[in-house]
């Protein structure tokens, strides 16, 4: 087995519980333009694809709106105002995350992380966890031409470090991220939690299933730890 080299990691719903932060700054935009407001376990469906779809899927209340809506601009920077002064006040860092950051770095594995999530929330919210620092590089929903499920921020990213694809593994909690993993040439590994939607742990078809990310440690420090 080719020894991993890379672990490049989603950041909502699988670093980070931010649906209260997102649903919080959901709602008020939606109060500020006079619509319907949602519950956040429907928010929390509507995450992963980045910003403007999310926004999107909030306007219509639809899964794959048919439409921009005539409001998307507004609503737009509405939210953007609203989620990047509040980007971190409810979410919470899932368990086992910063021992496994920590852990995978003294093991010596490069790190990046790999999100939907434009560099202007991303930044902040990396800095406000501590997370930073674990981090040798971070991929945004900016960063590139184009975002998950397409292959081309993992293969930058691996670019970035030199690294071939079939020695790193992305690890998510998402269809997209598997989706952009196996189209990357990565190995896959899907968390139990996060914000997967209708799809189960079973549907996501991962080469590896983990309950936190400590475990990535057992599963992969001792191939690596036999590489050259």
């Amino acid at each position: 087995m080719t020894p991993m080299r890379l672990i490049a990691l989603d950041l909502d719903g699988t670093l980070i519980d931010s649906a209260p932060d997102l649903s919080d700054a959901i709602n008020k935009m939606l109060a500020g333009l006079g619509m319907r407001q949602h519950p956040q376990a429907a928010i929390e469906q509507w995450v992963g694809n980045g910003v403007v779809m999310l926004i999107k899927r909030a306007l219509t209340g639809q899964m794959e709106p048919a439409a921009d809506p005539e409001n998307l601009a507004g609503a737009l920077a509405l939210f953007a105002d609203l989620y990047e002064a509040h980007v971190y006040e409810r979410s919470i860092i899932y368990p086992g995350v910063m021992d496994g950051l920590e852990q995978l770095k003294e093991k010596g594995f490069k790190l990046a992380c790999i999100t939907n999530k434009i560099k202007r929330f991303t930044q902040p919210l990396m800095v406000k966890t501590g997370m930073t620092e674990y981090f040798d590089f971070i991929a945004c929903g900016d960063s590139f031409a184009r975002m998950k499920p397409d292959p081309l921020p993992l293969l930058k990213t691996a670019e970035h470090f030199d690294i071939e694809p079939a020695k790193a593994v992305m690890v998510g909690d998402s269809i997209n991220d598997m989706r952009a993993g196996r189209s990357a040439g990565f190995k896959t590994a899907s968390v139990s939690y996060g914000y997967a939607g209708k799809y189960s742990i079973e549907d996501l078809n991962a080469d590896y299933q983990i309950q936190t990310i400590v475990e990535l440690v057992d599963l992969f420090y001792s191939e690596c730890a036999g590489r050259s």
